[in-house]
């Protein structure tokens, strides 16, 4: 976690003794990753229970927003490319911009859970390397 190092520089500047600095320290490391498995377990069962609901507006707007990245995503690397090549072979002077994709891809990788989750499968040695 990125705010526990400050709070161990100060743990060395207020504990002098160096076992129990880094007993301290290892504590508060494992309370923080048992706090973000706490979070991330509660988070699926959130998306269980989502997933579940019989109402279009409740459990489809996962499958919504995944839909919207992934058009994003063929519009910028498949349908837009395409599109340019065809107007640059018919010798017009216009060309499509690309998506602005900066925004959208913290939204398809935390649906994805390629952030905390590939962490945690790290930590706990349980990832698989296919």
């Amino acid at each position: 976690m990125d705010f526990i190092a400050p709070i161990t520089g100060l743990l060395s500047k207020y504990i002098p003794d160096k076992d129990q600095k880094a007993r301290l320290a290892h504590n508060l490391s494992t309370l923080t990753q048992k706090l973000a498995h706490e979070a991330i377990k509660g988070q699926l069962e959130i998306n269980k229970t989502e997933a579940s609901h019989k109402s279009l507006f409740v459990a489809g707007w996962r499958p919504a927003v995944g839909w919207v990245c992934c058009l994003g995503m063929a519009g910028n690397f498949l349908i837009i490319p395409f599109f340019n090549f065809g107007l640059a072979l018919a010798d017009s002077t216009i060309t499509i911009p690309l998506i602005n994709l900066s925004d959208m891809m913290p939204v398809l990788t935390g649906m994805l859970g390629l952030g905390a989750m590939r962490t945690y499968e790290k930590i706990k040695r349980v990832e698989r390397n296919v």
